[in-house]
């Protein structure tokens, strides 16, 4: 058996984390009865942001909900402050980014251990 490195578990954690927001991304594009629908709505800015939120969490040893929250805000505020965006589009894109974190923090967190039962003969 051999033990698996802080830095490898966090690998790990950082790219299922990716994995499951491109994952969302794709069903709401694609899979979703509304896809065509939100296909016209994405923006290329949307994306552009998303990818940097994504960098972001890919940077963080340890990702916690708190410093999600910052990264999303911090890029919110940056696509807020450009005057042909409308912050409601802003706005509705964190709140959909936010909405991710119980996906986010299921597919970080450590599978519960199986108990050992003894069975009697």
């Amino acid at each position: 058996m051999t033990k698996t490195s802080t830095g490898t578990k966090v690998a790990i954690g950082a790219g299922v984390a990716t994995l499951a927001a491109f994952a969302a991304a794709g069903y709401f594009l694609y899979g979703s009865k509304d896809g065509a629908k939100n296909r016209k709505k994405v923006r290329g800015w949307m994306l552009k942001a998303k990818g940097e939120v994504l960098e972001g969490v890919e940077k963080m040893k340890d990702v916690s909900e708190e410093q999600y929250n910052a990264i999303i805000h911090k890029v919110g505020a940056k696509y807020k402050a450009i005057k042909s965006i409308d912050p409601a589009e802003v706005d509705a894109m964190m709140k959909e980014l936010h909405g991710h974190w119980k996906n986010i923090k299921k597919s970080i967190s450590p599978a519960p251990k199986k108990k050992a039962t003894k069975k009697a003969k």
